[in-house]
C-alpha cells in the first residue's frame, strides 16, 4: 500500500487536485450497494459503444459499464457482436457465465468502458492485450474490437502507417501459411478471389509493416480472439465504417499494455487484461508502475490505495476499469450499480450454431 494520506504537489490549485482532496481527505458517505443488479429495475437504452464525440485531447476514460439480463436463447457470441465487443472481452468480463447458455435473467456485464492506452493520439491506436482499436480524428474517438495474431504468429508492436486500401480484396496466401495448411491436410490455393470464402472480407487496409493488414473477416465469431496469422481483423460492419474514414498515410500505433490506469472526474480507474501468452511481466509490479505514472500525471506525490482491491483486480483480469481511490462498495457493488440496459437482440433470433463456436478449432485460424 502506498503511504497513507495525500501529499499534494505545487499543482494543488488545479481542479483535479482539488477533487482528489475532496474525495480522499473528506470522503462523502457512500450509499450501501447491493451485490447484483436489480432485475426489476427499469431498463434504459444502451449507450453508444462505437463512436464518442467531443472528446478532450487529454481525456483518459471513455464510455461506461453497462449490464443487461440474458434471454434463454442468448449466447455471449450474439451479445458481443450486438454491442461491438470481442468474444474474449465479454467472456472475461463475466466469469462463471456459460458462454452458450447464460440462462434466462442472468446479468451480463458489458465492458463498454475503456481506458485509453499510453500512445500518440494521431490516428489508430491498437492495444493487443485488450484486443481493441481506437481511431482518433479531430475531437472524436472510434472504438472497435479486433482479432489479432495467435501465439507463434503474434501481431507485431510498433508504429506503422496505412499504405493503401482495397475493396473486395484478393488474398494471396504467403508461402509460410500455405505450407502450414499443407501439413495439416488443408491445402490453400495460391489466390483467393473476393467473395464469401475470402478471409479478408470486403475491405482491407495495408500497413507499412510488410505482410500485415487491417481487414474484415468471413468468420466474425473470431473477432476478439487470437486466431489470425498476425493480421488485424474487425467485424464486417466495423471495417466498412472505418474504411470510409481512414486515409492512406494514417499513423497506426500498436502497443502491448495489459495494465491501464486513467483519470475521470478526479477518480483513478485501473483496468487489467490477460497479457499475451508471450508476456512474462508481473502484473502486480506493472500495476504499481502504471498507478505511479498516473499520479505523476496528476501532480500527486503519494496516496493510500487498498492493496486488497488492487490484488483482486489484478487477479481477476476482467478488462473492466474499476475505481481505486474513493471509499466505496467494492468491485461487486460497483458492478451492481452499472447502467441497466435493454436486451436489444430480438427474441426470435436463433441460437448461434456450433460452426460459429469460437472455441471450436479457432475459427479463421487459417486467415491472414
Amino acid at each position: 500500500m502506498i503511504a497513507a494520506g495525500v501529499l499534494l504537489s505545487a499543482l494543488s490549485g488545479c481542479a483535479l487536485i482539488e477533487d482528489l482532496e475532496r474525495r480522499l481527505l473528506a470522503p462523502e458517505p457512500q450509499p450501501q450497494a447491493t451485490t447484483a443488479p436489480d432485475p426489476a429495475a427499469p431498463r434504459q437504452a444502451p449507450l453508444p459503444t462505437r463512436h464518442f464525440e467531443a472528446i478532450a485531447a487529454d481525456e483518459e476514460v471513455l464510455g461506461a459499464v453497462q449490464v443487461l439480463f440474458a434471454r434463454h436463447e442468448n449466447t455471449l457470441v450474439q451479445l458481443a457482436r450486438e454491442h461491438d465487443l470481442g468474444y474474449e472481452e465479454l467472456r472475461l468480463a463475466n466469469p462463471g457465465v456459460d458462454v452458450w447458455l447464460p440462462g434466462e435473467g442472468t446479468p451480463v456485464y458489458l465492458p463498454t468502458m475503456y481506458i485509453v492506452p499510453v500512445a500518440p493520439r494521431d490516428g489508430i491506436v491498437l492495444n493487443l492485450p485488450s484486443m481493441r482499436l481506437l481511431y482518433f480524428a479531430d475531437d472524436a474517438v472510434t472504438s472497435h474490437p479486433v482479432g489479432i495474431g495467435r501465439e507463434g504468429w503474434a501481431t507485431p508492436t510498433g508504429r506503422a502507417e496505412i499504405t493503401g486500401k482495397a475493396r473486395d480484396p484478393v488474398w494471396y496466401p504467403p508461402a509460410s501459411v500455405r505450407a502450414e495448411h499443407a501439413e495439416l491436410g488443408d491445402p490453400l490455393p495460391s489466390v483467393v478471389p473476393p467473395g464469401p470464402d475470402n478471409p479478408l472480407g470486403a475491405f482491407a487496409m495495408g500497413l507499412s509493416m510488410p505482410g500485415y493488414l487491417i481487414h474484415g473477416t468471413n468468420k466474425p465469431a473470431g473477432v476478439g480472439m487470437r486466431v489470425s496469422h498476425g493480421c488485424i481483423r474487425l467485424y464486417p460492419e466495423d471495417i466498412a465504417a472505418l474504411f470510409e474514414r481512414v486515409l492512406s498515410g494514417t499513423p497506426v500505433h500498436i502497443v502491448d499494455e495489459p495494465v491501464l490506469a486513467g483519470w475521470r472526474d478526479g477518480e483513478l480507474y485501473l483496468e487489467i487484461h490477460v497479457p499475451l501468452a508471450e508476456d512474462a511481466r508481473d502484473l502486480t509490479v506493472e500495476a504499481e508502475r502504471v498507478i505511479a505514472a498516473a499520479f505523476e500525471r496528476a501532480g500527486v506525490a503519494a496516496v493510500a490505495i487498498d492493496a486488497e482491491l488492487i490484488a483482486r483486480i489484478v487477479s481477476e483480469r476482467r478488462g473492466i476499469p474499476f475505481p481505486i481511490l474513493s471509499p466505496g462498495p467494492g468491485i461487486d457493488g460497483y458492478l451492481a450499480s452499472a447502467r441497466i440496459v435493454e436486451n436489444t437482440i430480438p427474441a426470435a433470433v436463433a441460437e448461434t450454431t456450433a460452426r460459429d463456436d469460437p472455441a471450436a478449432g479457432e475459427p479463421g485460424a487459417q486467415t491472414p
